[in-house]
């Protein structure tokens, strides 16, 4: 029996990769089974041993494969199309076995849930071999009459599926009846919303340590709501709204006291909160294959917007009322002027009390209207320090030490930058005989390990990586807020932290200069993608034509370590002194 070729080729790939982690095989080899094997066009014997030994029922079997225009089964978490596959057995009435794929899928998926529906069907069907199945495709038809030789059951091509059309009607009539996941009259104004927020990115001047209180008197109803950013270092970016300062609380504690995954999730569970979650998209970052291996940072992209509740009672429920959606808008947006108007104070570490009034536009009136929401927000500094404490890190402590932050590291004269280096390049870097490497474990995302880079002469570069070595390597790598309080200039303190705590300035910069904001601000955002660590690239030549752009051959030292936030680095807001040194 002849096929075509696509799906020979789809076929042969399915049975040599249909065990899961089976090790890959060269393509020319896959190929070669095609003209080599019999198993393009029947199973395995032992797999139709195993399924002679099926009973045989005098039932005929639907079978097809088709997209889903609804969410309730087409969703898949890759952002992929869907396709449902369904065996049903006709005689009984009985959905035998389902499965929702990518539409990109071959033939083979069909044939797997075919095996299952026989061997492993859904309760309370029995395992049982069919007399006869009815497809409406040629193709399977084919194809399924090659692959079933021997098991005695016919395949016939029929062009109606009367029991499979049903279900997907019923199926497209319960996501019709779905809520939305937005109430339509608020569609527009959140989403809207939700992208100013993205691109404010409160997560990067504010922790889920620093908590917003919210209260909106002109929303009958609605409780006092504390607000906790997620993403600083997070793989997730979003706000939530907890509807009661107790169920902040106690889900802290409680997830903090938990190791266990299953554990954790019913902590998650427990929480009482509106949210909203960013999904973020990709990043699409080309570069030029030209470039040096050390690459600078680059912007950032668009993300999708999630809203939901979660509840004790409830749990997670992915849609919203009109009556929350009006809430979750008032607090967003006077949020977001919050924001706005301390930015500064907020990058500076300022854990003062703050408070702030913001009227909102009612998001479903005329323009022209004079209908306000009133929103009250404020800081919450004792919860913050409560928080902190519960983290081991006590504010209150006094360090007598003079020379805190040394800043004797750093050889003279050396070139330092923020950037990446791409992926094949921490490879090669790990390898290589003449670098030294410090290992850390994490996750490799995105398209490079984000890297603070220290150029210098080879002689000062080694002597550098001796220091380090003395000093137990590298602990950490952070920044920290820095005051010149004679001139009122602000800057952020790049500081190292050695495995034996001490802290050294690495660099002074000017927090309002748009390179050094920019490039801080994708820097970080790789270091959200490997979920907390980055590294720290020591290398020579910074005297000739490698200046900022150093090669393989000018890298001696590459040290990889954890992203500190200033919170871990428990220093507060430092400031500039006559003498020079910066103290509290």
């Amino acid at each position: 029996m002849g096929m075509p070729w696509t799906l020979v080729r789809s076929l042969t790939l399915g049975i040599a990769f249909s065990a899961e982690n089976a090790p890959t095989q060269p393509l020319c080899y896959i190929f070669l089974s095609v003209h080599c094997s019999s198993m393009t066009s029947s199973l395995p014997s032992s797999t139709q041993h195993r399924l002679q030994q099926l009973p045989q029922i005098p039932s005929v079997w639907e079978g097809d494969r088709r997209p889903f225009q609804g969410g309730s089964l087409g969703e898949r978490e890759d952002g992929e199309a869907g396709e449902c596959i369904l065996w049903v057995d006709g005689t009984e009435g009985l959905v035998r076995s389902m499965d929702v794929i990518p539409e990109t899928s071959g033939m083979e998926t069909v044939v797997r849930t075919l095996i299952r529906a026989m061997e492993m069907p859904r309760s309370p069907a029995p395992p049982c071999r069919p007399q006869k199945i009815v497809v409406r495709n040629r193709e399977l038809q084919f194809l399924l009459r090659g692959i079933l030789q021997g098991l005695n059951i016919n395949v016939e091509y029929q062009a109606q599926l009367p029991l499979i059309d049903e279900l997907f009607r019923t199926f497209d009539t319960i996501d019709d009846h779905r809520p939305a996941p937005i109430p339509p009259a608020f569609d527009v104004p959140l989403k809207k919303l939700a992208r100013e927020i993205w691109h404010l990115s409160p997560w990067e001047v504010l922790t889920d340590l620093d908590i917003i209180a919210i209260q909106i008197p002109t929303l009958e109803g609605v409780p006092p709501l504390y607000a906790c950013v997620m993403g600083m270092l997070g793989e997730e970016y979003g706000i939530i709204l907890y509807r009661s300062l107790e169920s902040l609380k106690t889900f802290r504690a409680m997830a903090m006291g938990e190791d266990d995954n299953q554990c954790l999730e019913q902590v998650f569970l427990s929480q009482d909160c509106w949210f909203i979650n960013y999904e973020a998209g990709d990043q699409g970052e080309t570069l030029p294959r030209a470039n040096p291996p050390f690459f600078p940072a680059s912007q950032d992209n668009q993300a999708t917007a999630i809203f939901g509740s979660i509840h004790p009672l409830e749990g997670i429920r992915p849609f919203i009322d009109e009556e929350e959606a009006l809430a979750i808008y008032c607090a967003l947006e006077g949020l977001a002027h919050f924001v706005k108007a301390h930015h500064g104070d907020f990058e500076a570490e300022n854990v003062e009390l703050i408070t702030k009034e913001v009227k909102v536009k009612h998001p479903l009136k005329p323009k022209n209207t004079k209908e306000q929401l009133l929103v009250q927000l404020s800081t919450q500094p004792e919860l913050t320090a409560e928080f902190l404490g519960q983290l081991g890190f006590d504010e209150e402590e006094e360090e007598d030490d003079d020379d805190l932050l040394e800043d004797d590291l750093i050889p003279d004269n050396s070139y330092m930058s923020l950037g990446m280096v791409p992926w094949d390049l921490v490879h090669s870097l790990r390898s290589s005989p003449m670098v030294h490497y410090q290992a850390s474990e994490f996750r490799q995302k995105g398209d490079g390990m984000p890297v603070l880079m220290i150029q210098t002469s080879r002689p000062k570069a080694k002597d550098l990586i001796r220091r380090l070595q003395q000093e137990g390597e590298i602990a950490g790598l952070g920044f920290n807020a820095g005051r010149d309080c004679w001139t009122e200039t602000r800057y952020d303190l790049g500081i190292l932290k050695t495995g034996q705590d001490k802290l050294f300035l690495f660099g002074e910069f000017l927090l309002d200069a748009p390179a050094h904001r920019q490039a801080k601000k994708n820097w970080e955002r790789r270091c959200r993608d490997t979920k907390g660590y980055c590294a720290v690239l020591i290398a020579m030549g910074v005297t000739g034509q490698s200046k900022g752009r150093p090669e393989l051959r000018h890298m001696l030292g590459y040290f990889e370590t954890r992203f500190l936030t200033p919170q871990e680095l428990g220093l507060g807001t430092l400031r500039l002194s006559l003498g020079v040194d910066l103290d509290f």
